[in-house]
């Protein structure tokens, strides 16, 4: 898959080195589930998001390298998750570098993975989790054209404290609306 700026291709052993930038920054982790991680553990998350290259059924999930078209840069990890085939729901994530936030890549990423659940898997439903105060992550969602449906307060003990989580989401019928308003070009990394 691929953008005006971004190409979304699987995971591969030259990513190592981008994805532990990513993965050992604090910031970058700090509203995630798990701490920043040695280059080991990246090693060991690798091999994972190499596998995940399809979604043969129910709790798989593809994973996906953003890298720039032109030089092939690792800026951001994008993935989609199937939580419920009987309910025809997955879950859209995504982790920017922290060399290559605020640039729009996360949203221009996610499109063609919201294209490919609607369009291609037939689904419902897209959820967005985040943790309440992860501005940038809840911005994105919403250029997405997601809305947030619930806001859970401190409903989870992560990293030694009670966090509260926002849920998002997306009808199928709500993105094709917006695909078919939307122009096509300049835009997409806005």
């Amino acid at each position: 898959m691929h953008t005006e700026r971004l190409l979304l291709r699987p995971f591969e052993e030259r990513d190592l080195q981008a994805l532990h930038t990513m993965q050992s920054d604090v910031e970058v982790v700090r509203y995630l589930y798990h701490d920043v991680r040695s280059l080991d553990d990246v090693r060991i998350a690798l091999a994972r998001k190499m596998g995940s290259v399809s979604i043969a059924g129910e709790g798989d999930h593809v994973n996906a390298a953003v890298v720039l078209r032109d030089s092939g840069e690792l800026v951001a990890d994008v993935s989609l998750w199937l939580v419920s085939e009987g309910h025809e729901q997955a879950e859209l994530g995504f982790v920017v570098h922290p060399a290559h936030q605020r640039k729009g890549y996360a949203t221009e990423a996610s499109r063609p993975l919201l294209d490919f659940a609607f369009n291609t898997m037939h689904l419902h439903r897209v959820v967005g989790r985040l943790e309440a105060r992860n501005a940038g992550s809840e911005r994105v969602l919403e250029k997405l054209g997601m809305r947030r449906e619930a806001h859970f307060v401190e409903n989870e003990w992560v990293k030694g404290e009670w966090q509260s989580e926002y849920v998002y989401a997306l009808l199928a019928e709500e993105w094709a609306a917006q695909s078919s308003a939307r122009p096509t070009g300049s835009d997409m990394g806005q």
